[in-house]
Parts: C-alpha cells; structure tokens; sequence
C-alpha cells in the first residue's frame, strides 16, 4: 500500500499492485537488478558509470623566507623609506585610475583568500541554486500533498489492519492527484492533506498498469495545481528538487541534488521499471508520489524508488509518461495504456555489432528466443498497420527511436486509439506505414 511511518527502510520502491505496505512490519527498500533484454516493452542497454576517481588538492607549502639581502652604504634609511613610499603611492595611484576605468570597481571587494586553494571571488553560481531551490520550494510547494492509508495487507496469512503515509502532487484544481500505485495499492480508506492543514477524504480513480502510478481524487476545486514540466528536455547534472514527506511525518520536506543519469531500468518486487530518471536528491520513506522538479518549479517526474544498500541513488518516474493517465483522468476516461504488440530489442552500438545490424539506433523487432510469442501478434495493431518480423522501427511520428527515447517510452506519451506514423527500415529500403494504437492487456509483462 504505502510507505511506513515507522520503518526508515520501508520506502519508496514498488510492491505488488495488489499489495501495500505495513507500517508495523514493512520490508527493507527495494535492492536492484539489471533486467535481461530483449523485452517486450524495450529498455535501452545501459552501461554502468566508471566511478570518479578521489583527487586530493593539496596546498603548496609556503617558501621560507630567505635572508635579508645586504645592501651597499647609501642614503640613510629614512631617505630609503621615503622615496620607496612615495613610489608605491604614484604606482598605485596609476593602478586605480586603471582598474577604475574597466569597472573593476563597481563590484563588492572579493574576500582575501585563505591559500591558494581558496576561491578569491564571489561564487554566483551556489547562490544562484540556492535562490533556484527557494523559488521551487514555494511555487510547488502548496501542491504537494500528505496521503495516509488504512487498509489490509493481501498478502499476509492473517490480515490485520495497517496504515502507511506517502505523497502526492495536484496535477489539476479541481482534486486530481498524481501519486505512486504501491502508495494507495490494497488501501480501503484514505485521507489526503494539503500543506495548509486542511484534509480531505480521498479515493483511488485508477490505476497504471504499466508503470508505479495512480490517480487519486479528492471533494475539492480550486485548489494549487503544480505547473507540468518536459521530462523529454532534461539534462544529466541539471538541478532538481524533490519535495514530500518523509518517515511519513515531515511534511513538505524539500531536498535538491541533481539529475544523475536518465533511461534507467531497475528490477523491484512490483516488476521492472524502464526509462527512470537518476537523482541524488535525497529520498526516504514517505517521499513515494512526491514530485521532482525542475529549477523552473515545474514537475519533471515522481519519485518512486530508493536503492538498497546505497546513498544518493534515486528513481523517478518522467512525467511524460504520466501525462496520458492525467488526460483521462480530467476527461473521466478509464486509465489505459497503449499497445502496438511486437517484441522487440533497442539497438545500441554493441547490438549494431553482434547482430550486424545495418544500424546503431532503433527498434528491432524480433522474435525473443526466452519467450513463445512471434515477434509481430497475430491480429495485432503492428500487424494490422504492417510491421513484420525483421523491421527495424527508426522513427515514431517525428521523435528519432534511439537510447535516450526507446521506443516503449514515446509509445507509453500515446493514448489507446491514436494512429502514429512509423518509419522503419526493411531490407535496406525505408518505409512509412501507419499504426492504430490498441489497449494494452491487463497484466501484460
């Protein structure tokens, strides 16, 4: 169901559909696994990171002062002093009429540094993220909600009654909340609370059946929805904010880092999850369904999972992926996913090589040897549009189908019902063929 409020290991990473979490005895965070491709919803091959080698800056030592130079008898040593001082003063004088015409002097006087590792001047770029984390945290702040279960563990032998804390973020006025699927998974009674204080009592509209979301939907209008940003345009090391409530008991809690890498794939207890985004911005138990966000304030994903055993490594769901299920929510539509029915393989330049591929990006659908299914379903909608066994899909309408867009990702921004363009490549020839989505299975790995 949810996140405990009483087990700081109990987080973020999904369940069951069906199942929610114990407050009293909840399982460690989620641990992690490469999962196998070639799949039938094609993540992307993902090479792991060489770590960062530790350098060490070490402040040179200061030379000795070396002895007094001996000087010839001369002029005594107040006609010395004089003239070296009146020297200094003409010198600087020039100086400062020259600093003073480039405007070196309209700035505030950067402090003396410390050695010569110390930074010597202002350093705008830290108050610049600082002022950036500010904004973020009271433009989207109000639109952050508390979200408190009661329900019964499906799982257990001898069902009690458990509760579990998570978040949530308003995605329209009108009570439309966006939050995780193992947060209100399994719950029978459920209560959202805004930052105000005001509490309402709330009900699940749906659930996603190919990712770890829900839509929850609360007896009000008028209330602070977040602005929606665009997962597509992120950028590794861009800043990013994630506001929710941790432990279940610190509501509103702001944290920032970084996006540290996007497509990730991990393996959880509720399936394996494709196309996260990485972040270091700190996320515990209690954040599930709270938002990610952009320096702009606007919601870039939902935070959904935690690695095991880890530090500073987190996983949000992109909000492109959620956009869909946000328009039928509003239109009073069930929550449905798209279905074009191929299995197929995302071609990188190691699968270009071992398969001597005529490409080094793109979609190859194939038969999957682990799996009895053909590569195109018979009575399918690829099959219906065209697509054979062989096919290498190169473009969706006019998004170019590569690593940081696989094809599962761009079809999962579609609704059942919508026709896309497909623009593949067929024993060396290019072809454009036309595909009506269909409804995805319930179910469906």
């Amino acid at each position: 169901m949810t996140d405990s409020s009483r087990d700081p290991q109990d987080e973020t990473q999904p369940i069951d559909p069906n199942a929610f979490r114990a407050a009293a005895s909840a399982p460690a965070a989620t641990s992690y696994t490469p999962a196998p491709d070639p799949r039938s919803w094609g993540a992307s091959h993902w090479a792991s990171a060489e770590p960062t080698p530790e350098r060490w800056f070490e402040t040179p030592a200061a030379a000795p002062a070396g002895p007094a130079a001996a000087t010839k008898r001369g002029p005594g040593a107040g006609t010395v002093v004089a003239a070296a001082l009146a020297a200094a003063i003409l010198a600087s004088g020039g100086t400062v009429a020259a600093l003073n015409a480039t405007g070196a002097f309209d700035h505030a006087a950067a402090p003396a540094a410390a050695s010569s590792n110390a930074t010597s001047a202002r350093q705008p770029l830290s108050v610049d993220e600082s002022s950036a984390v500010i904004d973020v945290a009271a433009k989207a702040g109000p639109s952050v909600v508390r979200i408190s279960t009661q329900g019964v563990d499906p799982n257990t032998i001898d069902p009690t009654q458990s509760e579990g804390v998570g978040s949530g973020i308003i995605f329209d006025p009108n009570g439309w909340i966006l939050t995780n699927r193992h947060v209100v998974a399994g719950a029978n009674t459920l209560r959202v609370e805004l930052k105000d204080g005001t509490r309402y009592d709330g009900t699940v509209y749906g659930i996603d059946t190919l990712t770890d979301l829900a839509i929850v939907k609360i007896d009000a209008t008028g209330l602070p929805a977040a602005t929606i940003g665009d997962s597509d345009a992120l950028k590794v090391g861009e800043l990013v904010v994630a506001i929710g409530s941790p432990l279940g008991t610190f509501s509103n809690s702001v944290t920032s880092g970084i996006v540290s890498a996007v497509g990730r794939q991990i393996q959880t207890d509720g399936g394996t999850l494709h196309n996260l985004i990485q972040t270091d911005a700190a996320i515990n138990p209690g954040n599930s369904g709270g938002p990610l966000l952009n320096a702009a304030g606007a919601v870039i994903g939902i935070n959904t999972a935690i690695a095991q055993d880890a530090s500073g490594i987190g996983f949000s769901i992109p909000v492109n992926i959620a956009a869909p299920l946000m328009r039928e929510a509003i239109a009073g539509e069930k929550l449905q996913r798209p279905y074009i029915g191929i299995q197929f393989t995302q071609i990188d330049a190691q699968t270009a090589k071992d398969e001597k591929l005529p490409v080094k990006q793109g979609a190859w659908v194939h038969h999957d040897q682990s799996s009895s299914d053909p590569a195109v379903v018979a009575g399918g909608p690829a099959e219906k549009g065209g697509v054979q066994d062989g096919d290498i899909i190169t473009k969706i309408n006019d998004v170019t189908v590569d690593t940081l867009h696989p094809l599962d990702a761009v079809l999962s921004q579609f609704s059942p019902g919508d026709t896309v363009t497909l623009t593949l490549l067929r024993d060396g020839e290019t072809k454009t063929i036309k595909v009506t989505l269909g409804v995805r299975p319930a179910g469906l790995g």
